[in-house]
Protein backbone atom coordinates (compact mmCIF):
# COMPACT_ATOMS: atom_id res chain seq x y z
CA UNK A 1 0.00 0.00 0.00
CA UNK A 2 3.09 2.53 0.93
CA UNK A 3 4.07 1.23 -2.62
CA UNK A 4 0.85 3.07 -4.30
CA UNK A 5 0.77 6.44 -2.09
CA UNK A 6 5.03 6.97 -2.63
CA UNK A 7 4.33 6.64 -6.17
CA UNK A 8 0.91 8.13 -7.67
CA UNK A 9 2.34 9.58 -10.02
CA UNK A 10 4.38 6.56 -11.49
CA UNK A 11 1.39 4.97 -11.91
CA UNK A 12 -0.67 7.97 -12.96
CA UNK A 13 1.67 7.72 -15.91
CA UNK A 14 0.97 4.32 -16.66
CA UNK A 15 -2.11 3.99 -16.70
CA UNK A 16 -2.14 6.94 -19.16
CA UNK A 17 -0.56 6.19 -21.68
CA UNK A 18 -1.81 2.60 -21.36
CA UNK A 19 -4.94 4.46 -22.13
CA UNK A 20 -3.33 6.17 -25.10
CA UNK A 21 -2.20 3.01 -26.37
CA UNK A 22 -5.99 1.41 -25.89
CA UNK A 23 -7.54 4.34 -27.90
CA UNK A 24 -6.89 3.31 -31.65
CA UNK A 25 -7.88 -0.27 -31.01
CA UNK A 26 -11.39 1.50 -29.74
CA UNK A 27 -11.56 4.09 -32.07
CA UNK A 28 -11.27 1.27 -34.77
CA UNK A 29 -14.32 -0.62 -33.14
CA UNK A 30 -16.46 2.21 -33.20
CA UNK A 31 -15.85 2.94 -37.26
CA UNK A 32 -16.79 -0.60 -38.02
CA UNK A 33 -17.26 -1.80 -41.98
CA UNK A 34 -15.10 -2.46 -44.45
CA UNK A 35 -12.20 -0.03 -45.43
CA UNK A 36 -12.18 1.50 -48.55
CA UNK A 37 -9.01 -0.32 -49.35
CA UNK A 38 -10.75 -3.90 -48.49
CA UNK A 39 -13.65 -2.87 -50.71
CA UNK A 40 -11.13 -1.95 -53.70
CA UNK A 41 -9.91 -6.02 -53.04
CA UNK A 42 -13.47 -7.22 -53.39
CA UNK A 43 -14.53 -5.47 -56.15
CA UNK A 44 -11.56 -6.25 -58.01
CA UNK A 45 -10.91 -9.79 -57.15
CA UNK A 46 -14.85 -10.66 -56.34
CA UNK A 47 -16.38 -9.20 -58.57
CA UNK A 48 -18.38 -7.21 -55.89
CA UNK A 49 -21.45 -5.52 -56.69
CA UNK A 50 -21.79 -1.67 -55.13
CA UNK A 51 -25.08 -0.40 -53.95
CA UNK A 52 -25.21 3.02 -52.83
CA UNK A 53 -28.15 3.23 -50.60
CA UNK A 54 -28.61 7.38 -50.74
CA UNK A 55 -31.13 9.41 -52.16
CA UNK A 56 -31.13 10.26 -56.12
CA UNK A 57 -29.84 13.66 -55.86
CA UNK A 58 -27.10 12.69 -53.78
CA UNK A 59 -26.23 9.59 -55.93
CA UNK A 60 -25.98 12.29 -58.87
CA UNK A 61 -23.58 14.58 -56.69
CA UNK A 62 -20.79 11.69 -56.59
CA UNK A 63 -20.28 8.23 -55.95
CA UNK A 64 -17.85 5.18 -56.24
CA UNK A 65 -17.18 4.30 -59.53
CA UNK A 66 -19.80 1.69 -61.06
CA UNK A 67 -22.23 1.79 -57.96
CA UNK A 68 -25.85 0.86 -58.46
CA UNK A 69 -28.36 3.58 -56.42
CA UNK A 70 -31.06 1.88 -54.80
CA UNK A 71 -31.93 4.27 -52.01
CA UNK A 72 -32.51 3.32 -48.62
CA UNK A 73 -36.16 3.35 -48.31
CA UNK A 74 -36.68 1.01 -52.24
CA UNK A 75 -33.82 -1.24 -51.17
CA UNK A 76 -36.14 -4.09 -50.13
CA UNK A 77 -38.22 -3.91 -53.28
CA UNK A 78 -35.67 -3.31 -56.02
CA UNK A 79 -32.55 -4.93 -54.95
CA UNK A 80 -33.45 -8.94 -55.55
CA UNK A 81 -33.97 -7.45 -59.35
CA UNK A 82 -31.24 -5.38 -59.71
CA UNK A 83 -28.81 -8.18 -58.20
CA UNK A 84 -30.21 -11.21 -58.56
CA UNK A 85 -26.83 -13.45 -57.96
CA UNK A 86 -27.21 -13.71 -53.66
CA UNK A 87 -23.59 -15.56 -53.92
CA UNK A 88 -21.90 -12.19 -54.97
CA UNK A 89 -19.86 -9.85 -52.59
CA UNK A 90 -22.18 -6.49 -52.13
CA UNK A 91 -20.62 -3.79 -50.63
CA UNK A 92 -23.39 -0.83 -49.19
CA UNK A 93 -22.40 2.96 -49.35
CA UNK A 94 -24.20 6.31 -48.24
CA UNK A 95 -22.55 9.10 -47.38
CA UNK A 96 -21.14 9.11 -44.32
CA UNK A 97 -21.69 5.19 -43.45
CA UNK A 98 -25.00 5.36 -41.04
CA UNK A 99 -27.09 4.22 -43.75
CA UNK A 100 -25.23 1.54 -45.48
CA UNK A 101 -25.02 0.03 -41.58
CA UNK A 102 -29.09 0.23 -41.41
CA UNK A 103 -29.16 -0.91 -45.43
CA UNK A 104 -26.80 -3.98 -44.29
CA UNK A 105 -29.29 -5.82 -41.96
CA UNK A 106 -31.52 -5.60 -44.66
CA UNK A 107 -29.96 -6.86 -47.39
CA UNK A 108 -28.85 -9.94 -44.88
CA UNK A 109 -32.38 -10.82 -44.25
CA UNK A 110 -33.28 -10.98 -48.24
CA UNK A 111 -29.87 -13.36 -47.90
CA UNK A 112 -27.46 -11.40 -49.26
CA UNK A 113 -24.94 -13.29 -46.77
CA UNK A 114 -21.64 -12.11 -48.15
CA UNK A 115 -22.92 -8.02 -47.83
CA UNK A 116 -20.59 -5.73 -46.25
CA UNK A 117 -20.91 -1.66 -45.56
CA UNK A 118 -18.03 0.84 -46.50
CA UNK A 119 -17.44 2.10 -43.04
CA UNK A 120 -16.67 5.80 -43.04
CA UNK A 121 -19.24 5.75 -46.41
CA UNK A 122 -18.21 8.31 -49.05
CA UNK A 123 -16.21 10.10 -46.91
CA UNK A 124 -14.13 7.49 -46.26
CA UNK A 125 -13.59 6.38 -49.73
CA UNK A 126 -12.92 10.36 -50.67
CA UNK A 127 -10.30 10.39 -48.05
CA UNK A 128 -8.43 7.45 -49.49
CA UNK A 129 -7.57 9.54 -52.64
CA UNK A 130 -10.32 6.81 -54.72
CA UNK A 131 -12.00 8.04 -58.07
CA UNK A 132 -15.65 9.62 -57.48
CA UNK A 133 -18.56 9.28 -60.64
CA UNK A 134 -20.62 11.62 -61.35
CA UNK A 135 -23.98 11.45 -62.99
Amino acid sequence: MNFIVDNWMLLLVALSSGAMLLWPVLQGAATAGLTPAAAVQLINREKAVVVDVCETEEFSVGHVGGARNIPLNQLEDKLPTMVKNKGLPLILVCQTGARSGRALAIVKKLGYEKAKSLGGGLGAWKTANLPIEKA
